[in-house]
């Protein structure tokens, strides 16, 4: 994602070469248990038109899609990491695969985040209303390339051994109710939950606010495996790794002062509840 927004915009002038092989290894499985496919759309919920476009590689599968058709066809997960190896890189904006690579080894990752919700905590809803928001509208292609890679991102919550987070998140992307109310309950939801992982901190920060220390914009911080601290900061279609000495050292000071100044997680959480139930 971007970084806070989940920065996994897609570079359309890169082509998908994967594609293509994602759809023939449908295809072989789909043949292996004897299935055409106007037997096997109505097994996953799809017409037989999507089923075709995907096989012949004219179409990007959805999570869903993905998720069926190797239980249907029984594919001991291999269309799972097909469809891995397929949007590697086209779900990923050019500027964040290295960001995103670093998050992968990470023992901490801190992100200070004013413009959109964290993507690693955004659900299917947000994401697409945010995809939505922001032109030019991607093809359903793209759409789907970034939002499965958005959602295969948050796995990265849950992994062992775990990686500690932090968010600080301005209350005014919860006001803004992104997609309207009943996407904002379920991303309210969906914080208050991810909040009560034990690896995850979530600080909100409030929207009268007299000292604030994140007013040059969101960036994030990382420890690698190796002990060192690595920074992110993000444009509109630009981002940039931070690996100066003195630059870390001001984001580290910065995220210190965000969170004094932000709600501690408890009243965070308080906050959140009563926001859902004005909803």
């Amino acid at each position: 994602m971007t970084a806070g927004k989940g920065s996994d915009g897609d570079d359309q002038a890169e082509p998908d070469p994967d594609l293509k092989n994602f759809g023939e290894t449908v295809k072989a499985f789909r043949k292996r248990v004897d299935l055409t496919q106007e037997q096997f759309a109505p097994k996953i919920g799809y017409s037989v038109q999507y089923v075709a476009s995907v096989e012949q590689g004219r179409r990007h599968p959805s999570v869903k899609f993905v998720n069926k058709s190797d239980e249907v066809l029984d594919a001991f997960g291999v269309l799972h990491i097909a469809a891995k190896q397929m949007t590697r890189r086209r779900g990923l904006a050019s500027w964040f695969r290295r960001w995103a690579e670093l998050e992968k080894d990470a023992v901490a990752l801190n992100t200070y985040e004013c413009r959109a919700i964290p993507g690693l905590l955004q659900t299917e809803a947000y994401a697409r209303a945010q995809i939505h928001n922001v032109p030019p509208l991607p093809t359903p292609e793209v759409e789907e390339a970034r939002i499965f890679r958005r959602l295969e991102r948050q796995k990265l919550l849950t992994r062992t051994p775990y990686i500690t987070f932090s968010f600080i998140i301005e209350q005014s992307l919860i006001e803004r109710q992104t997609g309207g109310p009943e996407v904002t309950r379920e991303l309210i939801d969906n914080l208050l939950e991810c909040g009560n992982l034990p690896n995850v901190d979530i600080q909100i920060m409030p929207l009268v606010s007299p000292e604030h220390a994140g007013t040059d914009g969101p960036f994030q911080v990382l420890e690698t495996v190796e002990h060192e601290w690595l920074g992110y900061s993000e444009g509109q279609q630009s981002g940039v790794v931070i690996s100066d000495l003195k630059d870390i050292s001001l984001l580290h000071q910065r995220y210190a002062k965000l969170r004094i100044q932000a709600l501690n997680p408890s009243d965070s959480a308080g906050l959140l509840m009563r926001r859902r139930g004005s909803l």
